[in-house]
């Protein structure tokens, strides 16, 4: 009798070895499943960002730029009194910092060139009371700045008429958004500016409007012979204007 039970506890030795064998490779299965799920993740997480800043820049480039063109389009001739101005393009908005607002019937000019501060010159005469584009008065209300980005700015100059963004953040689905968003548009539409590494002027006229320790998303209205593409980073607005 003492024999075998001496045989059966010698069987049973195999048996625990074989399921620390067993609870070790579940470990390692379970790892690797973990593994798996997190790097598509943080993969899914960075296509979904690229995709919604595309989204978004996209969408407030259409809603500023139909605006100015239905102010174009609604007042053709502009206000008369600027007609002939050297450096301003009838009959696009002028910049809202302007000297020409002051005085004015209204508020005056704008302590800066944001595009939520434009107004429409729909006057016939040569009064500088010019209506707002964005607002409560038009129902058009300005979008709330686009995450990680700056104020849409706003020039009408020699150059032509443009509208831009910037954002100083280094986060890489944001260049890849805006290279994506390039793509989208014709040559000479859009270009990006970076000056990440020191500052390129974004006028024929030197530090006027300067892209400085950032990078700058530019949308373009009408160009003329003096614009100036030296930021774009792709090469492919190398033959604009």
């Amino acid at each position: 009798m003492k024999h075998y039970s001496h045989i059966g506890v010698n069987k049973k030795l195999p048996e625990h070895g074989s399921a620390m064998v067993y609870i070790l490779v579940a470990i390692a299965l379970l790892a690797a499943l973990t593994a798996s799920f997190m790097r598509p993740s943080s993969q899914q997480t960075t296509s979904q960002n690229t995709f919604n800043t595309i989204t978004e820049l996209n969408s407030q480039i259409n809603f500023i730029r139909s605006a100015i063109q239905e102010c174009v389009l609604s007042y053709p001739t502009g206000d008369t009194g600027l007609i002939g101005v050297g450096g301003y393009n009838t009959p696009y908005p002028l910049n809202p910092s302007s000297a020409y607002f002051t005085p004015a019937p209204k508020s005056g000019a704008a302590a800066n060139d944001q595009a939520r501060n434009i107004l429409c010159p729909g006057n016939p005469g040569t009064s500088n009371d010019h209506a707002d584009i964005f607002g409560g008065s038009s129902g058009k209300f300005f979008p709330p700045i686009v995450n990680l980005f700056e104020e849409w700015e706003y020039y009408n100059g020699t150059d032509g008429v443009f509208f831009y963004t910037s954002t100083d953040k280094t986060d890489a689905f944001l260049q890849t958004a805006m290279t994506k968003l390039d793509d989208q548009y014709s040559e000479c539409e859009v270009d990006i500016i970076d000056a990440s590494a020191s500052t390129e002027d974004m006028t024929s006229t030197a530090t006027e409007i300067e892209c400085d320790t950032e990078t700058c998303l530019r949308v373009w209205m009408i160009t003329t012979g003096t614009a100036v593409y030296n930021g774009d980073t792709d090469a492919d607005e190398a033959a604009c204007p």
